[in-house]
């Protein structure tokens, strides 16, 4: 279990630091993508299926893939052989104006639209234990970002009820369900064992707090962008083991690679590092002390060992922490001990100004290199339309 594992504030974000173990900025996806967007994930960038597919790996794309619609953005072209899903959010539908009926893919075609989104969590995983099934005998790689519990939430009948928090709660069973059920496939096929498998989110909850943090959804409060992360490798990875270093989603492609004999690309910066060492051994000394964060393009906050600088006084967390208290209100910086001050209610920035130069000015020589070395989205070159081209 990582205790500091970093996503995004928001979806599409965190879907660009994942596949291409960089930050969101560094590619140029500015925040939710939606179906007028003309842009996407740029081809020239390298993914983690394409670090796997050279070590022989089966490679597919399961839910919501949120990273560009137009058919050349579209996993399959990205490094996934096969894919089964929705483009973008499951709230991007007909019954917004302008907005096309919400689409559900297999591979590049469009086989229906406005599916019932109470059945998606139910058929991502019959496909995802077929897949398992169908590449039994070889390495393969699953990517399953579930649909739920992204708003409108919804679960099948079996589900209905079955929890004591509403239709939320009963989706969250439902996907508790979907994880059971890859992992009693992987102990059916003699798989559990030699089977890495990786459980976490891209963003805090949506209006409401994640306790002990403070903030959520769209957010660089720790509860916007700080995420459970379990991960299981029999025989591997100690059992029970916490890890309380930095880590995040931008980790994964460099691991992966360093995992399966893969190469990570030399001919640009990779912001990710390989954290094989936080997952296997208990204890282990950090990989990375620093992580930054973004909230589209604009570097928000900046996190090193224990200590955490909001850049901007302006900025969301301040909004929350003056409706809460108002002595933590800043017309400047304001620094928390996210180590001990898990909620970052005691802006200590007053009382630390050689810590606050310290962090400023990492952030700055940071975010200048970020810029200079900033690689461009992908740009549909042919008519703009809102709905996805089949």
């Amino acid at each position: 279990k990582f205790t500091s594992f970093y996503a995004t504030p928001v979806c599409s974000m965190s879907r660009a630091c994942l596949m291409t173990g960089c930050y969101n900025a560094r590619v140029s996806i500015p925040g939710v993508l939606f179906p007028q967007h003309t842009i996407g994930l740029n081809l020239n960038e390298v993914t983690l299926p394409e670090i796997l597919k050279p070590s022989g790996y089966a490679t597919m794309m399961i839910g919501k893939w949120h990273l560009g619609h137009y058919p050349e953005f579209l996993p399959t072209r990205q490094g996934f052989d096969h894919y089964f899903g929705l483009p973008y959010s499951n709230d991007m539908k007909a019954s917004h104006k302008g907005y096309p009926p919400l689409p559900l893919y297999r591979d590049e075609k469009i086989i229906e639209t406005e599916p019932d989104q109470s059945l998606l969590t139910k058929r991502y995983t019959e496909e995802a234990v077929k897949f398992i099934r169908d590449n039994k005998t070889q390495p393969f790689f699953l990517y399953l970002p579930h649909t739920m519990i992204h708003n409108p939430v919804a679960a099948s009948e079996a589900f209905a009820g079955k929890s004591n928090d509403g239709l939320l709660g009963d989706a969250v069973e439902e996907i508790d369900w979907s994880v059971g059920q890859i992992m009693a496939t992987l102990k059916e096929l003699h798989l559990d064992e030699n089977t890495l498998v990786i459980f976490t989110s891209d963003n805090g909850p949506a209006g409401r707090d994640a306790p002990p943090f403070r903030g959520n959804k769209g957010t660089n409060l720790e509860g916007g962008v700080r995420e459970p992360c379990i991960m299981r490798w029999t025989g591997k990875i100690p059992a029970g083991t916490t890890c309380n270093q930095i880590a995040g989603n931008i980790d994964m492609l460099p691991t992966f690679a360093a995992l399966t004999g893969g190469t990570t690309p030399s001919d640009r910066v990779i912001d990710g590092r390989d954290i094989s060492s936080l997952m296997l051994t208990a204890n282990a000394p950090a990989v990375r002390d620093t992580h930054l964060y973004f909230k589209g393009f604009d570097l928000e906050a900046i996190r090193i060992g224990q200590w955490k600088l909001h850049l901007k006084s302006s900025i969301e967390a301040h909004k929350a922490l003056q409706t809460k208290n108002k002595k933590t209100a800043a017309n400047g910086p304001a620094l928390y001990d996210v180590v001990s001050d898990l909620s970052e209610s005691h802006n200590v920035a007053a009382e630390h100004p050689d810590i606050v130069a310290r962090l400023q000015n990492e952030a700055a020589t940071r975010f200048a290199e970020l810029e200079a070395h900033k690689r461009p989205a992908g740009q549909h070159e042919g008519p703009a339309t809102s709905a996805p081209l089949n």
